[in-house]
C-alpha cells in the first residue's frame, strides 16, 4: 500500500507498522492490541466495507461505547477513505434522528443498546437506504449484518486518501442552532498530536489512561497521539473515580488524559494511604481551578495539567505544560500555538488590549491546523468565519504574558455532564410533548464551565402536567445529559416587541417559588438507565 505518511491517518498507521509492528497501541478495557493487529484488522475491515458497497466519501455512522470495534472502525474508514460519524451513545429521539438525517450514512454500526433506536430511525423517511450492522447478539433477529462477517481479504480497489479527504464528521452543539457536523480531514487529525508532543503531554514511552469516549474529538486526538507519538493508550469504557488508582496500577499508566470534572470526582473519594502509589507523572484535567489543581497534586503526587483551550473546530487553540503561574483564582488556558493566530475581539471584531474580555477568535497560519467547515452548512460556516476569523462563541482575555483565560460562553449554549447541549434542539424536543405550547430553556450555573438546565414551560389551554409525568417524558425522549434538572410552568414567556423570548429575564430570576427541582423530588436518571 502507498500512503502519504505525513498527512493521513492511514499513512501514519502504516509508518508505525513499519517501525514497530509488535508494540502495543490501544486497548479498550481488555487486552492490549499491537500496531500490527490494529493495522491488520483495519485493512481487512476496510475491504469488507467496500464489498458491502461502502465507497470513499460515504458516511459510516456508529453508536457504541469504547470497545475494540470502535478502534477497528475508525482506522478501517481512514484506510478506505470513508467518513466515520461516531455518535454520542446517549442520543435518542429527535437528537438521534436529526444527526442521522443530516449525515445520511450509507452504513450504521450499532451495539445492542443502540440497535432498536437505530432500527426505528432508519425505518423513517430519507434513511431507508442505510445498511444496519450489529455488533452484538441482539442483531441476529433484526436482519442486520453481523460486524464479525465484514472482515475480508485486503484487496485494494480504491484510491489512497489524501490530507484534504474527510476522515470524520463530529457533531457539536456549541451554539444556539441545531448541531453542526465538524468536518475533520486527514491533515487536521494528524496535525493535532503536534501540540501535545510539543508540550510534553504525550511521550513515546507513555502508557496513557483515557476514559474519554471515542465519539469525541478529544479522545480521537489521544488515539492519534498513540499512533504519531508511539505510545500506547487505554480507552476505558467508563470512568470510575473509586477505581482510578487500581486501574492505573493495573495497566501501568504514566499519563492520564481527562476532563476537569473527573478530578473533582477523584478528590471526593475517601483518602487512602496508598494514594501516591502509582506511576502517573502527568494528569491532564481541563478545565480545573487552581485550588483543585493543588489538591490533586498534593494528595496524589501527580502533576495536574489544566492549561489548554479548544473546541472540535480547533483542537487545541492554546496550551501549556502546567508551569505557568496563572491568577490566584483562575487557571490559565495556556498560550496560542505557533501555527495559530488567537485574539480576543469586541463585537465589531476589533482586537482588544490585554486584560479586556471579548470573544476568542482564531485563524490558521499553517495548513490543516483547524477543521474544514461544517457539514452541509455553508451559511453557518461563513458566519463562524466572519472577517476571516473563526468565532468560537467563547469569552476570554489575555494577560500581559500572552496567556489566555476563559471567562464564559458568549452564546446561549448549555454545557452539562461534559456535553454541549443546543438550546434550540432541546426546546424542539420538549415541544413534542402534546401538552406543551411553548418552552424556553436556559443554563443555571453549577460549576466551572458546567451548567444545570432549567425548562420554562407554557402548557396548552386546559392541559395539566404533573412534574413526575414531565420528568418521565424527558427521560424517555432526551439524552440523559440534556434532561433539565429544573422546570417551571408559566402562563407566558417574557418576550420583546418582535416576540423574541427574553431569556436574560428568565436567567436573572431563575430560582422562583414555582421552580421544581427534579433532583430534590428524587427524580434522577441512574447511571444504569442512561442508555
Amino acid at each position: 500500500m502507498s500512503y502519504d505518511n505525513l498527512t493521513t491517518v492511514a499513512g501514519h498507521l502504516r509508518a508505525r507498522l513499519e517501525k514497530d509492528a509488535d508494540r502495543d497501541l490501544a486497548a479498550c478495557g481488555g487486552e492490549w492490541r499491537s500496531v500490527g493487529a490494529v493495522h491488520d484488522r483495519a485493512v481487512r475491515l476496510a475491504a469488507g466495507l467496500y464489498e458491502l458497497g461502502v465507497r470513499p466519501g460515504d458516511r459510516v455512522a456508529s453508536m457504541m461505547p469504547n470497545r475494540d470495534e470502535a478502534v477497528d472502525l475508525f482506522f478501517a474508514c481512514a484506510v478506505l477513505g470513508a467518513i466515520q460519524v461516531p455518535l454520542n451513545v446517549f442520543l435518542r429521539g429527535e437528537f438521534l434522528r436529526y444527526q442521522l438525517a443530516d449525515a445520511e450514512p450509507a452504513l450504521v454500526v450499532a451495539d445492542d443498546a443502540a440497535l432498536p433506536l437505530m432500527s426505528e430511525v432508519l425505518a423513517g423517511p430519507g434513511l431507508s437506504g442505510a445498511r444496519l450492522v450489529a455488533l452484538d447478539d441482539a442483531g441476529a433477529d433484526s436482519g442486520a449484518v453481523p460486524f464479525g462477517d465484514l472482515f475480508a481479504d485486503p484487496v485494494r480497489s480504491w484510491p489512497d486518501p489524501g490530507p484534504d479527504d474527510l476522515v470524520a464528521v463530529l457533531y457539536t452543539s456549541g451554539t444556539t442552532g441545531m448541531p453542526k457536523g465538524c468536518m475533520i480531514n486527514n491533515g487536521y487529525l494528524t496535525h493535532m498530536p503536534k501540540a501535545h508532543m510539543m508540550h510534553g503531554w504525550f511521550r513515546p514511552d507513555d502508557t496513557s489512561m483515557c476514559p474519554l469516549p471515542l465519539y469525541h474529538g478529544f479522545a480521537l486526538s489521544a488515539l492519534m497521539d498513540g499512533v504519531v507519538a508511539g505510545c500506547r493508550v487505554s480507552f476505558d469504557p467508563v470512568y470510575s473515580a473509586s477505581m482510578f488508582l487500581s486501574r492505573a496500577r493495573e495497566i501501568g499508566a504514566t499519563q492520564f488524559f481527562g476532563v476537569g470534572a473527573m478530578a473533582a470526582a477523584l478528590l471526593a473519594t475517601p483518602p487512602r494511604p496508598d494514594d501516591t502509589e502509582h506511576q502517573i507523572d502527568r494528569a491532564i484535567f481541563i478545565p480545573l481551578a487552581p485550588r483543585v489543581q493543588r489538591q490533586i497534586e498534593e494528595r496524589f503526587g501527580m502533576r495536574a495539567i489544566c492549561e489548554g483551550y479548544g473546541q472540535t473546530e480547533v483542537l487545541p487553540a492554546t496550551m501549556g505544560d502546567g508551569t505557568s503561574g496563572g491568577l490566584p483564582d483562575r487557571a490559565s488556558a495556556g498560550r496560542a500555538l505557533p501555527w495559530l493566530d488567537v485574539r480576543v475581539v469586541d463585537d465589531a471584531d476589533r482586537v482588544l488590549p490585554q486584560g479586556e474580555t471579548g470573544e476568542v477568535v482564531v485563524r490558521p497560519m499553517e495548513p490543516y491546523s483547524m477543521f474544514a467547515g461544517y457539514w452541509r452548512k455553508e451559511r453557518e460556516t461563513l458566519e463562524a468565519w466572519k472577517n476571516l476569523w473563526h468565532h468560537t462563541g467563547d469569552l476570554g482575555f489575555f494577560d500581559g504574558d500572552g496567556a489566555l483565560y476563559f471567562v464564559d460562553r458568549k452564546k446561549d449554549a448549555l454545557r452539562r455532564r461534559g456535553e454541549n447541549v443546543s438550546s434550540v434542539e432541546l426546546e424542539l424536543a420538549i415541544l413534542k410533548h402534546p401538552a406543551v405550547a411553548e418552552v424556553a430553556v436556559h443554563a443555571v450555573p453549577a460549576g466551572v464551565r458546567e451548567d444545570e438546565i432549567k425548562a420554562c414551560v407554557v402548557l396548552r389551554d386546559g392541559e395539566r402536567v404533573e412534574p413526575a409525568e414531565l420528568f418521565e417524558y424527558f427521560r424517555r425522549n432526551l439524552p440523559y445529559y440534556a434532561v433539565p434538572r429544573y422546570v417551571e410552568l408559566l402562563d407566558e414567556l417574557p418576550k420583546n416587541a418582535v416576540a423574541r423570548v427574553l431569556k436574560h429575564r428568565l436567567r436573572d430570576g431563575w430560582d422562583t417559588p414555582g421552580t421544581v427541582d427534579f433532583q430534590a423530588l428524587g427524580l434522577v436518571i441512574e447511571r444504569s438507565e442512561r442508555r
